[in-house]
């Protein structure tokens, strides 16, 4: 990796050390150095042995094929367009219900599409799926959100 190409607002001292971010071919990679990094040295990757592993091997292989010209691929913790709006959708459902709503009134707001009458509505399969929104949002405003800085488990 050649640090000569990088410029002084790229690097960022922290308290835990330096912080560079490096764009290779429209891909932003940030890299952590212990010290203060030397434009002329070389440097390895340093990968512990922790439950990020994979993760942090997954990063590193994308860092080693950007730096030769390779395509990089997707980032592991991308999250699909589907994931991306019903995260939005439950997000939206449990500030609603948090503001007084009804499951139906929910639901009328957030899939319009939905016309369901009085009468079926206490059977219907959009009610279950705005009570799972609604348990969703409030499950990812309690600290659940935390779930999506990592990337999905391979256990499942």
């Amino acid at each position: 990796m050649d640090l000569n190409e990088l410029n002084e607002s790229q690097f960022r001292q922290g308290p835990d050390g330096w912080h560079a971010v490096l764009s290779l071919r429209g891909v932003e990679h940030r890299i952590w150095f212990k010290e203060a990094p030397i434009i002329a040295a070389a440097y390895t990757v340093e990968l512990p042995l922790d439950r990020d592993f994979e993760f942090r091997a997954a990063a590193g292989t994308r860092l080693w094929r950007g730096l030769n010209g390779r395509p990089q691929g997707a980032p592991p913790h991308a999250i699909s367009t589907y994931r991306r709006r019903r995260i939005a959708l439950a997000l939206r459902a449990s500030d609603a219900s948090t503001d007084g709503a009804t499951y139906r009134e929910i639901a009328e707001v957030l899939l319009p599409a939905q016309r369901i009458t009085e009468r079926d509505w206490e059977t219907h399969e959009v009610r279950d799926q705005i009570k799972r929104l609604v348990k969703t949002g409030f499950a990812l405003v309690q600290g659940g959100y935390r779930a999506l800085l990592r990337p999905l488990s391979r256990k499942r």
